[in-house]
Protein backbone atom coordinates (compact mmCIF):
# COMPACT_ATOMS: atom_id res chain seq x y z
CA UNK A 1 0.00 0.00 0.00
CA UNK A 2 1.31 3.14 -0.66
CA UNK A 3 1.59 6.30 1.57
CA UNK A 4 0.48 9.42 0.26
CA UNK A 5 2.67 12.37 -0.02
CA UNK A 6 -0.02 15.01 -0.60
CA UNK A 7 -0.19 17.86 2.10
CA UNK A 8 -2.95 18.11 4.43
CA UNK A 9 -5.82 19.69 2.98
CA UNK A 10 -5.36 21.83 6.31
CA UNK A 11 -1.88 22.64 5.92
CA UNK A 12 -0.88 25.76 4.21
CA UNK A 13 0.39 24.90 0.68
CA UNK A 14 4.17 26.36 0.94
CA UNK A 15 5.05 28.92 -1.66
CA UNK A 16 6.73 27.52 -5.01
CA UNK A 17 10.25 26.94 -4.01
CA UNK A 18 10.19 26.64 -0.40
CA UNK A 19 12.35 24.27 0.96
CA UNK A 20 10.48 23.19 4.25
CA UNK A 21 12.57 23.98 7.90
CA UNK A 22 11.87 22.15 11.24
CA UNK A 23 9.51 24.86 11.80
CA UNK A 24 7.43 23.87 8.96
CA UNK A 25 6.87 20.12 10.37
CA UNK A 26 5.77 21.35 13.81
CA UNK A 27 1.83 20.30 13.52
CA UNK A 28 -0.40 23.37 13.54
CA UNK A 29 -1.92 23.97 16.91
CA UNK A 30 -4.74 26.69 16.80
CA UNK A 31 -4.54 29.21 19.86
CA UNK A 32 -7.05 30.20 22.76
CA UNK A 33 -7.77 33.91 23.76
CA UNK A 34 -7.75 33.92 27.82
CA UNK A 35 -11.22 34.94 28.50
CA UNK A 36 -11.48 39.01 30.27
CA UNK A 37 -14.04 41.36 31.72
CA UNK A 38 -16.52 42.62 29.36
CA UNK A 39 -15.02 45.87 27.83
CA UNK A 40 -18.48 47.77 29.11
CA UNK A 41 -17.37 46.39 32.75
CA UNK A 42 -13.71 47.85 32.10
CA UNK A 43 -15.05 51.15 30.89
CA UNK A 44 -17.22 51.57 34.12
CA UNK A 45 -14.17 50.50 36.08
CA UNK A 46 -12.25 53.53 34.64
CA UNK A 47 -14.96 55.85 35.36
CA UNK A 48 -15.06 55.41 39.18
CA UNK A 49 -10.84 55.82 38.98
CA UNK A 50 -11.48 59.09 37.54
CA UNK A 51 -14.05 59.96 39.69
CA UNK A 52 -12.42 58.97 43.03
CA UNK A 53 -9.16 60.57 41.61
CA UNK A 54 -11.32 64.08 40.94
CA UNK A 55 -12.69 63.61 44.69
CA UNK A 56 -9.08 63.59 46.18
CA UNK A 57 -7.74 66.62 44.15
CA UNK A 58 -10.78 68.55 45.26
CA UNK A 59 -10.65 67.42 48.44
CA UNK A 60 -6.77 67.56 49.58
CA UNK A 61 -5.88 63.91 49.47
CA UNK A 62 -7.06 61.78 52.37
CA UNK A 63 -7.70 63.32 55.89
CA UNK A 64 -4.80 65.11 57.30
CA UNK A 65 -4.75 65.18 61.44
CA UNK A 66 -6.36 67.59 63.08
CA UNK A 67 -4.30 70.56 64.14
CA UNK A 68 -4.66 71.99 67.65
CA UNK A 69 -5.58 75.24 68.78
CA UNK A 70 -3.66 76.76 71.37
CA UNK A 71 -5.53 79.04 74.11
CA UNK A 72 -2.42 81.12 76.30
CA UNK A 73 -3.71 80.51 80.13
CA UNK A 74 -0.45 82.47 81.64
CA UNK A 75 -1.51 86.35 83.17
CA UNK A 76 -0.14 89.04 81.18
CA UNK A 77 1.65 90.07 84.64
CA UNK A 78 3.13 88.67 87.56
CA UNK A 79 3.21 90.85 90.71
CA UNK A 80 6.34 91.26 92.98
CA UNK A 81 5.09 91.06 96.52
CA UNK A 82 4.51 94.33 98.06
CA UNK A 83 6.38 96.51 100.47
CA UNK A 84 8.04 99.76 101.25
CA UNK A 85 12.02 99.41 101.38
CA UNK A 86 13.65 102.79 103.64
CA UNK A 87 16.51 104.28 102.18
CA UNK A 88 18.92 106.14 104.16
CA UNK A 89 18.39 109.02 101.53
CA UNK A 90 21.10 112.04 102.43
CA UNK A 91 20.01 115.19 104.37
CA UNK A 92 21.88 117.62 102.18
CA UNK A 93 22.19 117.98 98.68
CA UNK A 94 20.35 115.55 96.23
CA UNK A 95 20.31 111.94 95.54
CA UNK A 96 19.30 109.35 93.35
CA UNK A 97 19.91 105.42 92.95
CA UNK A 98 19.01 102.95 89.93
CA UNK A 99 19.16 99.09 89.86
CA UNK A 100 19.30 98.67 86.18
CA UNK A 101 18.87 95.34 85.53
CA UNK A 102 15.61 95.50 87.69
CA UNK A 103 14.22 98.83 86.47
CA UNK A 104 13.85 101.12 89.52
CA UNK A 105 15.06 104.18 90.10
CA UNK A 106 14.16 106.87 92.71
CA UNK A 107 15.66 110.13 93.97
CA UNK A 108 15.47 111.69 97.51
CA UNK A 109 13.01 114.28 96.39
CA UNK A 110 12.31 116.50 94.01
CA UNK A 111 15.27 117.60 92.00
CA UNK A 112 16.47 120.57 90.18
CA UNK A 113 19.88 121.03 88.03
CA UNK A 114 22.82 122.23 89.26
CA UNK A 115 26.67 122.56 88.36
CA UNK A 116 28.04 118.59 88.68
CA UNK A 117 31.80 119.35 87.79
CA UNK A 118 33.77 116.27 87.04
CA UNK A 119 30.65 114.37 86.54
CA UNK A 120 30.19 115.71 83.71
CA UNK A 121 33.08 113.56 82.65
CA UNK A 122 30.85 110.15 82.45
CA UNK A 123 29.47 111.61 79.29
CA UNK A 124 32.68 112.69 77.64
CA UNK A 125 33.86 109.19 78.19
CA UNK A 126 30.52 108.17 76.71
CA UNK A 127 30.62 109.78 73.64
CA UNK A 128 34.30 109.02 72.86
CA UNK A 129 33.42 105.60 73.32
CA UNK A 130 30.27 105.46 71.33
CA UNK A 131 32.29 107.18 68.19
CA UNK A 132 35.56 105.16 68.69
CA UNK A 133 34.61 101.78 70.38
CA UNK A 134 37.55 99.91 72.30
CA UNK A 135 37.82 96.40 71.50
CA UNK A 136 39.22 94.33 74.69
CA UNK A 137 42.20 93.85 74.96
CA UNK A 138 42.70 96.85 72.44
CA UNK A 139 44.10 100.51 73.21
CA UNK A 140 42.73 102.17 70.38
CA UNK A 141 44.13 104.55 67.72
CA UNK A 142 46.91 106.97 68.75
CA UNK A 143 46.44 110.66 69.41
CA UNK A 144 49.23 113.19 69.45
CA UNK A 145 49.18 115.85 71.97
CA UNK A 146 48.72 119.17 70.08
CA UNK A 147 50.28 122.31 70.94
CA UNK A 148 46.72 124.11 71.85
CA UNK A 149 46.40 120.83 73.82
CA UNK A 150 49.33 121.59 76.02
CA UNK A 151 48.40 125.03 75.96
CA UNK A 152 45.03 124.06 77.84
CA UNK A 153 46.87 122.37 80.21
CA UNK A 154 49.10 125.16 80.74
CA UNK A 155 46.08 126.93 81.80
CA UNK A 156 44.63 124.28 83.86
CA UNK A 157 47.66 124.67 86.04
CA UNK A 158 47.26 128.19 86.34
CA UNK A 159 43.30 127.86 87.76
CA UNK A 160 44.10 124.61 89.51
CA UNK A 161 41.94 122.28 87.45
CA UNK A 162 42.38 118.71 88.02
CA UNK A 163 44.67 117.42 85.05
CA UNK A 164 47.69 115.10 84.07
CA UNK A 165 51.45 116.85 82.59
CA UNK A 166 51.07 117.03 78.97
CA UNK A 167 53.58 117.64 76.11
CA UNK A 168 52.78 119.26 72.41
CA UNK A 169 53.95 116.09 70.26
CA UNK A 170 53.21 113.31 73.16
CA UNK A 171 51.32 110.22 71.71
CA UNK A 172 48.49 108.33 74.02
CA UNK A 173 46.50 105.84 73.03
CA UNK A 174 42.95 106.37 72.98
CA UNK A 175 43.14 103.86 76.60
CA UNK A 176 45.52 106.14 78.08
CA UNK A 177 43.80 109.65 77.07
CA UNK A 178 40.09 108.08 78.44
CA UNK A 179 42.24 106.52 81.75
CA UNK A 180 43.61 109.99 82.46
CA UNK A 181 40.81 111.35 81.94
CA UNK A 182 38.25 108.97 84.43
CA UNK A 183 41.08 107.82 86.57
CA UNK A 184 42.70 111.23 87.59
CA UNK A 185 39.90 113.48 86.17
CA UNK A 186 42.10 115.27 83.79
CA UNK A 187 40.32 118.70 82.78
CA UNK A 188 43.38 118.81 79.87
CA UNK A 189 42.17 115.58 78.21
CA UNK A 190 39.01 116.05 78.61
CA UNK A 191 39.51 119.07 75.91
CA UNK A 192 42.48 116.60 74.14
CA UNK A 193 39.49 114.06 73.50
CA UNK A 194 36.89 116.56 72.63
CA UNK A 195 38.59 118.34 69.72
CA UNK A 196 40.38 114.98 68.77
CA UNK A 197 36.58 113.24 68.42
CA UNK A 198 34.44 116.27 66.93
CA UNK A 199 37.31 118.59 65.54
CA UNK A 200 36.62 121.52 68.06
CA UNK A 201 35.03 121.59 72.03
CA UNK A 202 32.24 123.23 70.65
CA UNK A 203 31.42 120.46 68.36
CA UNK A 204 31.65 117.80 70.75
CA UNK A 205 29.54 119.89 73.60
CA UNK A 206 26.52 119.65 70.65
CA UNK A 207 27.37 115.71 70.49
CA UNK A 208 26.99 115.80 74.56
CA UNK A 209 23.96 117.57 74.80
CA UNK A 210 22.79 115.64 72.13
CA UNK A 211 23.40 112.23 73.72
CA UNK A 212 21.88 113.26 77.23
CA UNK A 213 18.51 113.62 75.30
CA UNK A 214 18.62 110.36 73.55
CA UNK A 215 19.35 109.19 77.30
CA UNK A 216 16.37 111.13 78.63
CA UNK A 217 18.72 113.18 80.65
CA UNK A 218 15.77 116.28 80.01
CA UNK A 219 17.47 118.44 83.28
CA UNK A 220 20.62 118.49 81.54
CA UNK A 221 23.03 120.48 80.10
CA UNK A 222 26.58 120.60 79.48
CA UNK A 223 28.81 123.79 78.42
CA UNK A 224 32.36 121.97 78.43
CA UNK A 225 33.94 118.67 78.26
CA UNK A 226 35.28 118.30 82.09
CA UNK A 227 32.49 119.75 84.15
CA UNK A 228 34.70 122.52 85.20
CA UNK A 229 32.06 125.39 83.55
CA UNK A 230 29.39 126.07 86.21
CA UNK A 231 26.97 125.96 82.87
CA UNK A 232 27.43 121.92 83.14
CA UNK A 233 24.51 120.92 85.13
CA UNK A 234 22.45 117.60 85.50
CA UNK A 235 20.82 115.99 88.54
CA UNK A 236 21.83 113.06 89.86
CA UNK A 237 18.88 110.92 88.56
CA UNK A 238 20.11 112.09 85.10
CA UNK A 239 24.12 111.55 85.91
CA UNK A 240 22.66 107.86 86.71
CA UNK A 241 21.76 107.63 83.35
CA UNK A 242 24.45 108.05 81.63
CA UNK A 243 26.51 106.20 84.20
CA UNK A 244 24.45 103.14 83.62
CA UNK A 245 24.83 103.43 79.69
CA UNK A 246 28.42 103.92 80.43
CA UNK A 247 29.25 101.18 82.69
CA UNK A 248 27.48 98.82 80.11
CA UNK A 249 30.92 99.35 78.23
CA UNK A 250 33.45 97.24 79.37
CA UNK A 251 36.53 99.97 78.45
CA UNK A 252 34.92 102.44 80.64
CA UNK A 253 33.93 100.07 83.49
CA UNK A 254 37.65 98.77 83.95
CA UNK A 255 38.87 102.92 83.65
CA UNK A 256 36.75 103.87 86.38
CA UNK A 257 37.42 100.83 88.80
CA UNK A 258 41.63 101.71 88.48
CA UNK A 259 42.66 103.31 91.71
CA UNK A 260 45.47 104.95 89.77
CA UNK A 261 47.15 104.49 85.65
CA UNK A 262 50.32 105.58 84.54
CA UNK A 263 50.98 107.59 81.39
CA UNK A 264 53.58 108.52 79.40
CA UNK A 265 54.82 111.95 80.41
CA UNK A 266 52.82 112.05 83.76
CA UNK A 267 53.83 109.13 85.43
CA UNK A 268 51.56 107.24 87.98
CA UNK A 269 48.81 109.43 88.71
CA UNK A 270 45.85 108.52 91.38
CA UNK A 271 42.49 109.14 91.46
CA UNK A 272 40.19 111.17 93.43
CA UNK A 273 37.01 108.70 93.62
CA UNK A 274 36.24 107.51 97.04
CA UNK A 275 36.12 103.56 97.88
CA UNK A 276 37.72 101.78 95.26
CA UNK A 277 39.14 98.92 96.08
CA UNK A 278 43.47 99.10 96.12
CA UNK A 279 43.11 102.97 97.46
CA UNK A 280 43.35 103.81 101.12
CA UNK A 281 40.00 103.53 102.07
CA UNK A 282 38.97 100.81 99.77
CA UNK A 283 35.47 99.01 99.86
CA UNK A 284 34.28 95.53 99.05
CA UNK A 285 31.78 95.54 96.35
CA UNK A 286 32.55 99.36 94.88
CA UNK A 287 32.97 99.42 91.53
CA UNK A 288 33.72 102.88 89.90
CA UNK A 289 32.39 105.58 89.36
CA UNK A 290 33.66 109.05 88.97
CA UNK A 291 33.43 111.91 91.92
CA UNK A 292 33.76 115.62 91.17
CA UNK A 293 34.35 118.72 92.60
CA UNK A 294 34.45 122.79 92.16
CA UNK A 295 33.33 125.86 94.21
CA UNK A 296 30.57 126.48 92.39
CA UNK A 297 29.36 122.82 92.35
CA UNK A 298 30.47 121.20 95.54
CA UNK A 299 30.82 117.92 96.21
CA UNK A 300 29.61 115.10 94.21
CA UNK A 301 29.94 111.46 93.78
CA UNK A 302 28.30 108.37 91.34
CA UNK A 303 28.94 105.23 92.66
CA UNK A 304 28.47 101.23 91.62
CA UNK A 305 28.04 98.91 93.81
CA UNK A 306 28.15 94.90 93.14
CA UNK A 307 26.05 93.10 95.31
CA UNK A 308 25.07 89.10 95.24
CA UNK A 309 20.96 88.23 95.51
CA UNK A 310 19.82 84.58 95.02
CA UNK A 311 23.32 84.13 94.04
CA UNK A 312 23.68 85.91 91.06
CA UNK A 313 25.64 89.59 90.70
CA UNK A 314 23.37 92.35 91.01
CA UNK A 315 24.97 96.29 90.30
CA UNK A 316 23.58 99.60 92.01
CA UNK A 317 24.31 102.75 91.03
CA UNK A 318 24.18 105.72 93.34
CA UNK A 319 24.63 109.90 93.13
CA UNK A 320 24.57 112.55 95.44
CA UNK A 321 25.30 116.44 94.33
CA UNK A 322 25.49 119.32 95.95
CA UNK A 323 27.38 118.76 99.29
CA UNK A 324 29.32 120.97 101.24
CA UNK A 325 31.44 120.87 103.89
CA UNK A 326 35.26 119.25 104.43
CA UNK A 327 36.00 116.15 102.99
CA UNK A 328 33.36 116.75 100.90
CA UNK A 329 34.43 113.51 98.27
CA UNK A 330 34.62 110.87 101.22
CA UNK A 331 31.76 112.01 102.60
CA UNK A 332 29.62 111.83 99.67
CA UNK A 333 30.87 108.24 98.89
CA UNK A 334 29.90 107.19 101.89
CA UNK A 335 26.23 108.39 101.19
CA UNK A 336 26.08 106.75 98.20
CA UNK A 337 27.47 103.20 99.82
CA UNK A 338 25.12 103.74 102.46
CA UNK A 339 22.23 103.92 99.78
CA UNK A 340 23.06 101.59 97.13
CA UNK A 341 23.87 98.99 100.31
CA UNK A 342 20.47 99.11 101.44
CA UNK A 343 18.68 99.31 97.93
CA UNK A 344 20.55 95.96 97.07
CA UNK A 345 18.78 94.57 100.63
CA UNK A 346 15.35 95.37 99.14
CA UNK A 347 16.00 93.43 95.92
CA UNK A 348 14.32 89.64 96.22
CA UNK A 349 14.66 86.65 93.95
CA UNK A 350 11.19 86.41 92.37
CA UNK A 351 10.06 82.79 91.14
CA UNK A 352 7.97 83.18 87.85
CA UNK A 353 7.64 79.85 86.42
CA UNK A 354 7.80 76.70 88.04
CA UNK A 355 8.84 73.00 85.88
CA UNK A 356 5.25 71.48 85.04
CA UNK A 357 3.40 74.93 85.72
CA UNK A 358 0.40 75.39 83.01
CA UNK A 359 0.46 77.81 80.63
CA UNK A 360 -1.94 76.99 78.42
CA UNK A 361 -4.01 74.48 76.34
CA UNK A 362 -4.08 72.90 73.21
CA UNK A 363 -7.19 71.25 71.56
CA UNK A 364 -8.20 68.76 68.76
CA UNK A 365 -12.07 67.86 68.82
CA UNK A 366 -12.66 64.99 71.15
CA UNK A 367 -8.81 65.60 73.24
CA UNK A 368 -7.69 68.57 75.41
CA UNK A 369 -4.30 68.74 76.84
CA UNK A 370 -2.54 71.13 79.01
CA UNK A 371 1.12 73.12 77.47
CA UNK A 372 2.89 73.70 80.53
CA UNK A 373 6.91 75.08 81.26
CA UNK A 374 9.93 72.82 80.44
CA UNK A 375 12.09 74.43 83.32
CA UNK A 376 11.68 77.26 86.34
CA UNK A 377 12.73 80.44 86.16
CA UNK A 378 13.58 83.24 88.81
CA UNK A 379 14.01 86.97 88.20
CA UNK A 380 15.19 89.52 90.70
CA UNK A 381 12.22 92.64 91.17
CA UNK A 382 12.00 95.16 93.68
CA UNK A 383 8.87 95.28 96.32
CA UNK A 384 5.92 96.02 94.73
CA UNK A 385 6.88 95.50 90.61
CA UNK A 386 5.28 93.52 88.01
CA UNK A 387 6.75 91.02 85.46
CA UNK A 388 5.56 91.33 82.15
CA UNK A 389 4.47 87.50 81.21
CA UNK A 390 3.82 86.39 77.42
CA UNK A 391 4.11 82.78 75.31
CA UNK A 392 4.75 83.09 71.76
CA UNK A 393 3.17 80.12 70.18
CA UNK A 394 5.51 79.17 67.18
CA UNK A 395 4.37 75.47 66.58
CA UNK A 396 0.75 74.00 66.54
CA UNK A 397 0.55 70.25 67.39
CA UNK A 398 -1.79 67.90 65.61
CA UNK A 399 -3.71 65.44 66.58
CA UNK A 400 -2.01 61.93 67.99
CA UNK A 401 1.49 63.94 68.92
CA UNK A 402 2.55 62.60 71.93
CA UNK A 403 3.22 64.57 75.02
CA UNK A 404 6.51 66.59 74.95
CA UNK A 405 5.14 68.03 71.58
CA UNK A 406 6.90 71.71 71.04
CA UNK A 407 4.16 74.51 71.51
CA UNK A 408 6.56 77.99 71.54
CA UNK A 409 8.33 79.74 74.47
CA UNK A 410 7.13 81.48 77.20
CA UNK A 411 9.20 85.17 78.26
CA UNK A 412 9.36 86.76 81.37
CA UNK A 413 10.57 90.51 81.35
CA UNK A 414 11.29 92.86 84.20
CA UNK A 415 13.88 95.59 84.06
CA UNK A 416 16.76 94.57 81.62
CA UNK A 417 15.83 90.83 82.53
CA UNK A 418 14.45 88.63 80.18
CA UNK A 419 14.29 84.37 80.68
CA UNK A 420 12.60 82.55 77.52
CA UNK A 421 11.54 78.75 79.18
CA UNK A 422 10.04 76.44 76.17
CA UNK A 423 6.48 74.89 76.31
CA UNK A 424 5.20 71.82 75.38
CA UNK A 425 2.21 69.45 75.41
CA UNK A 426 1.79 67.20 79.07
CA UNK A 427 -0.23 64.71 77.14
CA UNK A 428 -0.51 62.63 73.94
CA UNK A 429 -3.05 64.74 72.24
CA UNK A 430 -6.10 62.40 71.26
CA UNK A 431 -5.69 60.14 68.18
CA UNK A 432 -5.25 60.56 64.67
Amino acid sequence: MMTSTRPSALAPHPPPGHRPSRHDLRPHRPRHRRAGPPRALLGAAAVVVLVVGLVLALTGGPSAPAVASVRITLPAWHAVAPGDPALPWPSAGESAVAVPSVGYAAQSGPEHAAPVASMTKVMTAYVILHDHPLATGSDGPRITVTAADAADYTTDIVTTQASVEIQSGEVLTERQALDGLLVHSANDLAFTLACWDAGSLSAFVAKMNSTAQSLGMDQTHFADASGYTPQSVSTPADLLKVASAAMADPAFAQAVAMPAVTLPVAGTVSSYTPLLPGGIDGTPGVVGVKSGYTTAAGGGDILAYQATVDGRPLTVLAAVTSLRGPSVLDTAGHLDLAVAQAAAAAVVPVPVVTAGEQVGTAQVPGATVPVVATSAATLLGWPGQRVRQTVVVTRHPVAGSRAGAPVGTALFTLGEQQVAVPVRTAGRLGDR
